[in-house]
Formats: C-alpha cells, structure tokens, sequence
C-alpha cells in the first residue's frame, strides 16, 4: 500500500503524463466546440473538461508546462474568464489561482493583461452573487500581488479601488478573501497603506468585521489588516485615522490572541504607534489597562519566546517617552 507521499509523487507524475499526452489541449478544443450551446450533456462535459484541466494545473511540472510563458494553456483560461458559462468563468479564475503560484508566472501574467479581466467578472458577479467565482477571483488577486514589483503595478492599475465593491458583501468566505487581498496589497507598501488609511468606508467595514463573533476567519483576517496598515505605513496620520475609528482597542485584544502571528503583528504595530506619537495613543492605552497587560504577557511561562521579545520592545518604547510615563504615574524614565 503506497504511503501519503508516495501516492502525492505518483499523483504529480500521473498529471506530468496526461499533459504530456495532450490531455489539455484536447479538453480545451472539446470547450470551444461546446460552448455557446444549451443542451445539458454539452454544458456537463464543459464543466467536467475545465474542472480536469484545473485538477491538472495542481502539478508544479504539468502546471509550468500548460502555461508555455503565457503562450500555452494560459490563452484558453484568459478566454473562459470572458465566457458566460459560470462554470468556465469559475475555472478560468481557479487555474490563474494555479498558476500563479511562482513569482515569475504572477509578473509574466500581470504583463499579459489577465487583472482587468478578474476585475471585470469580480465586480460583475457582486451584481449577480456568485460567491464561488468572487472566492476565486480574489485569491487570484490575492496570488497576484505576492510579488513586491507587480503590488506597485496593480495598485497604479486601481485593484484596491476596484475591489472597494465587495465591502458590502455579507458572505464570509468572500469577506476573509477580500481582506486577505487588501492585506497582500499593503504588505511593504506604504503607499498603498496610506491609500487605504484615506478610505473611511473602507477602514469603518474593516472595524466591523475586527468584531465578527459569529465567524472567527473574517474577524482574524480584519485584524491582521489593522496591524498591517500601521506596520507597513509607518505615518501619523495611518495611525490617527486608526484611532479615531476605535482601532487600537481592538489591536491590543489582537495582543493577548491565542495565536502567536497574531500576538506578535499587534504587538509590533502598537510599538509603532507609540514611538511616531505617544500623545496620540495614550488615551486608548490608559483606558484598557494596558501595562498589567503586558506584565501578564511577561509572566506567563506558556507565552511564546518571541511574543515576549515583542513585548519588551513595545515596552522599550513606551518607557522612552516621558508623556506615557507620566500619565501612568511611573516617573520620568532613567538613561
């Protein structure tokens, strides 16, 4: 009996064979012949072709060898992203997702023009409410934007405003997928941090998915965001909007998390804050207890190594600044 990861090579090598034979190909003609029509067995061997052709795409090899630079494989998906067929659009959508899974494919797609395409069928499936498709297309989206050089393209080709549209969305799964995008979007931007910050629709849904109860996804991804949008801005004015939308609260409840990622992107955020304006961050801090906070988080011998470096960093900062230290009646801090 093959092992899991004898069965996962024999799997990969079974999917390198089929597209070395001509399988994809084969199944995207029998798509273009089919498509347009209505007959039920046709619209069936449409779904069952894409799907196989998506299945295939999930081998590095047989992957690498369907896209031929944007030339292969590739032509036929950008084609379905354009279709009709819901079907077609949804596999168009799943095999960029697969392909799009090296840096040099994502900067080759970019170049190839596929994002306007996404963006069109994203925005015209929040009309109809497709949530499998808008799933879809934002984790493309989301693959995109991995590479540091296509961020800045996409962000000059408008994505973060394009995208703005699905903040009304009250599906979950779309919602994770929205704020995992903008998320990608930001990270080492600060341009785009400082976009987002200016977006008070934005950042006003962003604090209501921060109290998500009902879904634990959409309230983790809206917090990692906040984080983000201090950490990689690094400008007062990121970090006053924040406030004023109540968002430190909710970073410093990011802080005592169960999950370490977490614990730590608040933590690094909130030392952020307090380093580039102390006075503005101090009326939160005070309110929510924060100092027997982070004496428990120092405390507690279950606290990951690493939460705890980031906590004496934070507390590092705060005890450079006079302002906090009087406010909280430590005294003046010592060289």
């Amino acid at each position: 009996m093959l092992s899991r990861i004898e069965l996962k090579i024999y799997l990969y090598a079974l999917k390198r064979q089929f597209v070395d034979a001509g399988m994809p190909e084969a199944l995207s003609e029998m798509i273009r012949i089919l498509q347009g029509g209505s007959d039920t067995h046709d619209l069936c061997s449409i779904k069952v072709g894409s799907n196989l052709i998506v299945t295939l795409l999930l081998g590095d090899e047989s992957m690498q060898k369907c896209f031929g630079e944007g030339t292969g494989m590739y032509q036929d998906v950008l084609s379905w992203l354009q279709s009709s067929n819901t079907e077609l659009q949804l596999s168009g959508a799943l095999a960029i997702v697969n392909f799009a899974r090296n840096d040099s494919n994502c900067v080759k797609i970019l170049e190839l023009g596929v994002v306007p395409c996404i963006l069109d069928l994203l925005e015209q499936d929040v009309a109809e409410g497709d949530v499998s498709v808008q799933h879809a297309c934002l984790s493309a989206l989301r693959n995109l934007a991995i590479p540091a050089s296509n961020k800045v393209r996409m962000l000059e080709n408008g994505v973060t405003e394009r995208i703005r549209t699905l903040l009304r969305t009250d599906m979950p799964p779309v919602q994770v997928k929205l704020l995992g995008t903008l998320r990608m979007m930001v990270d080492n931007q600060e341009e785009a941090a400082s976009v987002l910050e200016k977006d008070e629709v934005m950042l006003a849904r962003v604090m209501e998915w921060c109290e998500a109860k009902d879904h634990a996804g959409v309230r983790g991804e809206a917090n990692h965001l906040l984080a983000a949008l201090i950490r990689h801005s690094r400008n007062p004015e990121v970090i006053h909007t924040v406030i004023k939308a109540d968002g430190v609260q909710h970073l410093i409840s990011m802080a005592t998390s169960e999950h370490v990622v977490m614990q730590n992107e608040a933590l690094v955020a909130l030392a952020i804050a307090s380093a580039i304006d102390i006075k503005a961050v101090q009326e939160p801090f005070r309110d929510s207890d924060l100092l027997p906070t982070l004496q428990k988080t120092l405390d507690d011998p279950l606290v990951a190594v690493e939460v705890k470096f980031s906590a004496l960093g934070f507390i590092c900062s705060l005890a450079n600044s006079s302002q906090y230290c009087k406010i909280t009646h430590c005294g003046t801090p010592k060289d």
